[in-house]
């Protein structure tokens, strides 16, 4: 049994707990958050940009920790769950290695490519598994995207445009707001679907984008073209906090094969479609909550001590670069190459 201690009760610190409740071979022993409330087991001021909201939850059983230095001195924990804020993901990272422990992060793994790269490092110092949880990787629409390229289940890959679109949110103490610990829609929200044209062509020659920047350094909204040399294919992506606030989050795509088209969007309230000359079917999806079987997976490979290629820390980062890479071609108004 993998012994699990969650660091971090917000939005996606309840939505682990609670995804936990169905993963084999793990059990949540411990949780760390400052609020004395949340120890109680009152989540109710929990909410996030989906999913429901928290309530009271029975924590009777479970280890309660203030904190983090005290959590990851319980010897009777294998796997910290980080669920902080992105601006304290290295500074904890760091410790639960040099604890001794295997972590899984929330995304983005961090702001800055050097401290993405620290983390790694130190992952592979310590011997310990490393994941990031870029969960859209595990998303049932998303990965039917996957699958279908992956297999040429409807011929060549033609092209591709995913949107990722959000209002700016009002949920939580409202730390996204500060660019330097967020990193901004460009990366605290973009990062999912850059890292998703990642996992599913790898990472491209080149990029070129254009959008909103907030400040100097950072994006609120970023439209990009993904250059692929030697492949003949367009792919797109537009994500920002841009939205009003009746629609505060629309994720989905139209992915274009030579003999189907899928189409999703979350705002539709329909289930992603499979379009062919023969006419629109519902597509089968992968079964399961996407938070629970990554969440699965990560369990599984440490269970196996297997590589966590998956969930790796080093696609994390590489998908972080190439969020940056983005906002170069935003200031500078140019195609910008990946080394």
């Amino acid at each position: 049994m993998i012994r699990v201690g969650i660091i971090g009760i917000g939005f996606m610190g309840k939505t682990h707990f609670d995804a936990y409740k169905g993963v084999q071979g793990a059990q949540v022993t411990a949780i760390c958050t400052r609020s004395q409330k949340k120890l109680n087991g009152d989540w109710s001021d929990i909410q996030g940009n989906f999913g429901d909201r928290g309530g009271i939850v029975d924590l009777s059983g479970i280890k309660k920790y203030r904190e983090i230095d005290a959590i990851l001195a319980d010897p009777e924990i294998d796997l910290v769950d980080i669920c902080l804020p992105t601006a304290l993901h290295k500074e904890v990272t760091l410790k639960a290695f040099q604890a001794g422990k295997h972590v899984f992060l929330e995304k983005p793994i961090a702001v800055r490519l050097e401290d993405a790269d620290e983390m790694v490092a130190a992952a592979k110092r310590a011997g310990k598994k490393f994941f990031v949880g870029q969960v859209l990787r595990f998303w049932p629409e998303f990965a039917y995207v996957k699958e279908a390229v992956s297999e040429g289940r409807y011929g060549r890959l033609l092209g591709g445009n995913f949107k990722r679109i959000i209002s700016q949110p009002t949920w939580g103490e409202n730390w996204f707001a500060n660019l330097e610990k967020s990193g901004g829609p460009g990366i605290d929200l973009h990062i999912h679907d850059a890292d998703f044209v990642n996992y599913l062509l790898g990472m491209p020659d080149a990029v070129f984008s254009s959008g909103i920047l907030a400040g100097e350094e950072f994006a609120a909204y970023v439209a990009t073209h993904y250059l692929y040399e030697s492949e003949e294919l367009t792919i797109t992506c537009q994500s920002g906090a841009i939205a009003k606030k009746g629609r505060p989050f629309e994720h989905g795509f139209d992915v274009y094969f030579e003999e189907a088209t899928l189409q999703y969007n979350s705002s539709w309230g329909q289930p992603l479609v499979v379009i062919t000359d023969s006419g629109i079917e519902e597509a089968k999806l992968p079964e399961g909550d996407a938070f629970q079987r990554e969440l699965q997976y990560a369990v599984d490979t440490i269970r196996q001590d297997a590589e966590p290629t998956l969930l790796s820390g080093e696609s994390a980062r590489n998908s972080l670069a190439l969020c940056w890479k983005e906002v170069e071609s935003i200031r500078t108004g140019q195609v910008v190459r990946l080394s």
